[in-house]
């Protein structure tokens, strides 16, 4: 009798998950429309609903008038039944100095807020500085605390969550270890740490030039650094230390070289780009106005963007070789600034310098594809969170 009794729990937490998770994405449906999905009867339908109901899970949000009979309700998930938020920690933001940026969204995935804040991370703890501006945003957009059911956090670096460090971070305080739990216990939530750009694969994934793709390498050219994010059929390589996609790391010299150990990111990194922009009289303050500059009028800018895209190539060619994947991706500042001018060179680049063939595309977000990254990330444990917790509460 226990057994069935067990069985009995765990076929009403399935039924109840599998419907939240439908009204999750793409919500908005009656109870017509969950049997149809489900494939449940219409009794167990109506149960269903009404527990999810009950949990403050799930509202009726009106009625379908457009059928013969009494109006249908018309449910979907309750948006502010859980929240998740995004923390962005740029090494250089728009006004040279490092930056957080964070935002807010509710379960429907719809913003609720977004604020941006310049801090001296010499002059603060990252711990206090991360608790205070999630503080902030739930403050500004009126979300209890316990509302934030995850945070997710975007660094230019590698989470190695089995040491629980961040690692290959270049800025003050962010590799001690255990940083991390205590950023989660300050704030009495779920933290989770992604690398920054395997985030703005997420929302390129999600709302760019990947969704419809098999797979594709996400090049990331940022006003300092670099770095690829792999995506293999909507999955992300991490690696075992979360370090994969470390590109700017790679070597570029001979083992016996007298000469300078150089690497990627002495190629075409932030400090490379300005180099090459002045030797060519592009004027420009930062990396991305040099290149926007000579992308508006690639005639004046000399053998910039040519000398750019070679060196881009380079690092492209190796990533091709080794994944061959369906498509890559140009991102990050340097890669909008460029735009279709900066693509075109690079493919012509990509023509000259090796016999591989991937189809490149530029990136489709205009927005903080990291942010957008972490939200969407965020958002996915918010409601993987939920529909555990439905079956564990029947356990």
């Amino acid at each position: 009798m226990t057994r069935l009794a067990g069985s009995s729990k765990l076929l009403r937490a399935m039924n109840e998950s599998a419907a939240l998770a439908h009204l999750l994405d793409p919500g908005r449906l009656t109870r017509s429309d969950l049997r149809k999905l489900t494939a449940l009867s219409t009794p167990t339908i109506s149960e269903v609903l009404r527990r999810l109901t009950d949990a403050g899970l799930v509202t009726v949000v009106g009625h379908n008038s457009g059928r013969p009979g009494p109006n249908a309700e018309i449910y979907a998930a309750k948006p502010d039944a859980a929240y998740a938020a995004a923390v962005s920690v740029r090494d250089i933001g728009p006004s040279g100095a490092p930056s957080v940026v964070a935002a807010l969204c509710d379960l429907t995935g719809e913003v609720r807020g977004r604020v941006e804040s310049r801090v001296d991370f010499l002059a603060s703890d990252p711990m206090d500085a991360l608790v205070d501006v999630v503080a902030r945003l739930r403050d500004e957009a009126g979300v209890p605390a316990d509302r934030v059911r995850h945070v997710r956090l975007g660094v230019a670096g590698s989470y190695d969550a089995r040491a629980a460090t961040i690692r290959h971070v270049h800025l003050p305080g962010f590799g001690r270890a255990g940083l991390v739990p205590r950023i989660a216990a300050a704030l009495g939530t779920e933290v989770g740490v992604d690398n920054d750009v395997n985030l703005a694969a997420v929302a390129e994934r999600r709302r760019g030039v990947g969704r419809d793709a098999d797979g594709f390498a996400l090049l990331w050219l940022g006003q300092e650094g670099l770095g690829l994010a792999i995506d293999m059929a909507g999955t992300l390589m991490r690696g075992a230390r979360g370090g994969a996609g470390e590109i700017g790391y790679m070597p570029l010299y001979s083992p016996d070289s007298t000469g300078r150990k150089l690497d990627l990111q002495h190629l075409f990194g932030g400090a490379a780009i300005l180099e090459l922009a002045r030797d060519n009289g592009v004027p420009g303050r930062t990396p991305a106005e040099a290149v926007r500059t000579a992308a508006a009028d690639p005639a004046a800018a000399g053998d910039f963007l040519t000398g750019l895209a070679d060196r881009i190539a380079v690092g492209l060619a190796a990533v091709v070789a080794v994944l061959d994947p369906y498509l890559v991706v140009l991102a990050g500042p340097i890669a909008q600034a460029g735009g279709g001018t900066l693509l075109s060179a690079v493919s012509a680049a990509m023509r000259r310098a090796a016999p591989l063939e991937s189809p490149i595309a530029l990136t489709a977000i205009d927005d903080d594809a990291v942010l957008l990254g972490a939200l969407d990330a965020g958002l996915t444990a918010v409601r993987e969170s939920l529909i555990a917790s439905i079956r564990s509460a029947h356990q």
